[in-house]
């Protein structure tokens, strides 16, 4: 697979961008993590309440990056079955066809995924993990890219079943996207119906070009300064009393790539401190707990520590 020009790449990425920013208004940052998220080929948790843009977002994104895409509303009677596929009989040729779901798609938005049981939770996440579905002792592999947005809202509503925490970690980014501002919101209200919009959305690439770009982003280089920071960041967390739990190496890795990935997305083919703080709180805050005195702090407290360690 040829090599990219990272400027190149970024001029392709600002496309994408201002092309989902017709959409998702007054919401860069967001985009631009989500964005980081895909070329890092990690999946993505959406947690906020109804009706702020979260199911819009992760159809914008498929549309933006050209890949087929598939909703799965999860409820408290979701079966795996209805997420991951099932073996029919076929009577004419007197064998049973497997018939896949809705995951085997480029782009799944898991909907309200704390609302359905642990069970048909689990069965997804397996699929996120390891890409493949396996059943009948058949295994089938999932489509590349194989992006998962899924959204939930906030564990205090009613009708939910809060992620556990090995879950959560199979999750390389975590947004929230709260209100729009003032001026985003008038323009909502005077402008065209969103979901009329994302189905007209123009593509900024093709399924081709972003895979490109994703094998790019692991060649972007880390300088072991860059390494030592990363680490700091790491043992900070396992070491604070802020800390219950710290960031497990998986996290680290998450840290890491999302790094790259900004870098990239910047035109640039080595990371820099602050490609590290912009996707610090995003890759982290999920995978920590708030311990000791600290028990009630939220993620914006949290993330606060780590960037508060200092660059080496």
């Amino acid at each position: 697979m040829p090599t990219l020009n990272p400027k190149d790449i970024k001029l392709v990425m600002d496309k994408a961008l201002q092309t989902a920013g017709q959409v998702i208004l007054g919401k860069d940052e967001q985009l631009r993590l989500a964005f980081a998220c895909v070329l890092a080929r990690g999946h993505l948790l959406i947690e906020d309440l109804p009706g702020l843009g979260k199911t819009t977002m992760a159809h914008t994104l498929a549309q933006v990056f050209g890949l087929a895409f598939q909703r799965i509303q999860f409820t408290s009677d979701l079966l795996p079955a209805d997420i991951l596929g099932a073996s029919i009989f076929n009577r004419s040729e007197n064998r049973f066809e497997f018939h896949p779901g809705p995951v085997f798609s480029q782009v799944v938005l898991a909907d309200e995924v704390n609302r359905a049981t642990p069970k048909c939770q689990s069965a997804l996440l397996e699929a996120m993990e390891e890409r493949q579905v396996t059943t009948e002792g058949n295994t089938y592999p999932l489509p590349e890219p194989f992006f998962v947005v899924a959204t939930q809202n906030p564990t205090h509503q009613i009708g939910t079943f809060p992620l556990p925490e090995a879950q959560m970690d199979r999750f390389l980014m975590r947004l929230t996207i709260g209100y729009p501002p003032r001026e985003a919101e008038r323009a909502l209200l005077a402008g065209k119906d969103r979901r009329d919009m994302v189905a007209s959305l123009p593509s900024a690439m093709t399924a081709t070009q972003l895979a490109q770009i994703q094998h790019a982003v692991p060649e972007v280089h880390v300088s072991e300064a860059l390494l030592d920071y990363v680490q700091a960041i790491i043992d900070f967390s396992r070491q604070s009393a802020n800390f219950a739990s710290g960031i497990s190496p998986r996290g680290g890795l998450a840290l890491m790539r999302a790094a790259q990935a900004w870098a990239l997305m910047q035109g640039r083919n080595h990371v820099l401190p602050e490609d590290v703080q912009s996707v610090v709180v995003a890759t982290t805050t999920h995978r920590v707990q708030s311990g000791g005195d600290s028990s009630k702090q939220s993620a914006e407290m949290l993330a606060g520590h780590l960037l508060s360690v200092p660059i080496p």
